[in-house]
């Protein structure tokens, strides 16, 4: 039964792909949904923006293991981003009627800021596509038995088929129905373990005194790790392409501001329940923590709850996975085709650019493809790309909405000071303090540029 629900459950998706392909008339459409989806849409879509395999697979073993200090940049990081959008961004980005996130930094810029900002854009998304189509071969492996390849080459197919075809009204209809699938499946799987929320509670209190501590220690490098944890996702992922197509998807500005904070609380609230789930393994099943983390929750579903449960969590699962993977091939092909490719093609139809769009879908999932089968963890993917904006398109973009006086020159080398600080400690030095090195080395060099810019003057 199991077996086939994964198999209906998949051509249910791609039915809604080919549903939503009809709705797509034009690169407005594809692209932004028309800009008409309704408040309860927005929210589910936007909930469903990060609530992938690292939400449900990571972040639930590291809780296990850690504590809450463990997660605070996921669920809580990437809850607080959600707010901030709704809060600061939501508003300004949307009177600005914008296609991409990649059109910002022209607009408020100029060609070359675009191309900068753009190349460093959707260099960041091919670990996060990758890890989610990792996460899909590993379920496959678990559930079905076939090799972990196998499973993320279909991963890969289904979920570049659907995305293709309908853009982002294919992102929208299926992250609605797979978030009730995500709340539905997870909800039931914690009923099952804690005997119907009855040993919910003292599960919740037999855990040790500091496990809950949700504040460092009061030395400086636990409080500087611990605003690194805080600001990865929930500042790095303000100026990127999947929340802001969300944004920019509503029917008008309230829908655009309440769905991104409602988005925000909706996401820390069900993202709660992977870690209740965790509790439990860790309680019930201590032998879990010793295998590999990735598949605690997975083999305690699949080993002690009943069939209906399992077809309930493991749907849950791979709606959570396969919403984050459209959502994250999307994005950057939108960025590659509008602010990369289309300014070389003159006299390019609307058509035309509907159809580059669908072409640079198909290369970004090919590449993310590639990374997948390398080899790599989730863990390892994702952590290669969540930082990337962070150090390099933050600044410019609070910059350019905020202060006055923006220039290309302190934009653009803010953007390459704080990528390399990044990448140089990050990868030659392996410092763990990488992401605030890069992240002060993008604002301090904004502004001396831009004192610069102004003595100059």
């Amino acid at each position: 039964m199991l077996l086939a629900f994964i198999i209906l459950y998949m051509l249910g998706v791609l039915l809604l792909g080919f549903i939503a392909s009809t709705f797509v008339k034009n690169s407005k459409d594809y692209l932004l949904a028309g800009k008409s989806l309704p408040l309860y849409m927005a929210t589910f879509v936007t909930f469903a923006t990060w609530f992938g395999s690292e939400t449900v697979l990571g972040a639930s073993s590291v809780f296990a293991r850690e504590g809450l200090l463990g997660v605070i940049e996921d669920p809580f990081g990437a809850s607080l981003c959600l707010i901030l959008i709704g809060l600061f961004f939501a508003r300004p980005l949307y009177r600005l009627n914008l296609l991409t996130i990649g059109d910002f930094y022209r607009l408020v810029y100029d060609r070359r800021t675009e191309v900068v900002a753009s190349l460093m854009m959707v260099a960041s998304y091919f670990g996060w596509v990758a890890a989610q189509f990792v996460a899909i071969g590993v379920i496959l492996k678990v559930v079905l038995g076939i090799p972990q390849y196998v499973g993320i080459v279909v991963g890969f197919l289904v979920v570049l088929l659907y995305t293709f075809l309908g853009g982002m009204w294919a992102v929208s209809l299926t992250d609605f129905l797979q978030t009730i699938m995500i709340i539905l499946g997870l909800s039931v799987a914690l009923f099952e373990v804690s005997s119907g929320f009855s040993e919910l509670l003292p599960t919740i209190k037999a855990q040790p005194p500091d496990f809950y501590r949700f504040l460092p220690e009061a030395s400086l490098k636990d409080i500087l790790l611990y605003i690194s944890a805080w600001i990865t996702i929930g500042l790095g992922s303000i100026p990127q392409q999947d929340v802001f197509q969300r944004v920019m998807s509503s029917r008008s500005e309230r829908v655009a501001v309440l769905s991104t904070i409602l988005g925000g609380f909706m996401y820390l609230t069900v993202a709660l329940i992977p870690l209740m789930l965790a509790l439990f393994a860790r309680t019930k099943y201590p032998e879990l923590l010793e295998t590999d983390p990735q598949l605690m929750l997975p083999t305690m579903i699949l080993e002690h709850a009943s069939l209906l449960t399992k077809v309930l969590f493991f749907g849950a699962l791979l709606s959570a996975i396969m919403s984050t993977a459209s959502a994250a091939v999307l994005a950057p092909a939108s960025v590659l085709s509008e602010n990369l490719i289309r300014p070389h093609l003159k006299n390019l139809s609307d058509r035309g650019f509907l159809w580059l769009t669908r072409l640079c879908v198909l290369l970004i999932a090919l590449v993310s493809l590639a990374f997948a089968l390398s080899g790599e963890s989730i863990y390892r993917l994702v952590g290669s790309s969540s930082a990337l904006s962070l150090v390099s398109l933050f600044v410019p973009l609070v910059a350019g909405l905020y202060f006055k006086g923006a220039n290309p020159a302190s934009a653009i080398a803010s953007m390459l000071t704080g990528f390399s600080l990044w990448a140089v400690f990050e990868y030659a030095f392996h410092n763990e303090f990488a992401l605030l090195v890069g992240f002060t080395g993008s604002i301090l060099t904004y502004v001396l540029v831009s004192l610069l810019w102004k003595y100059m003057r």
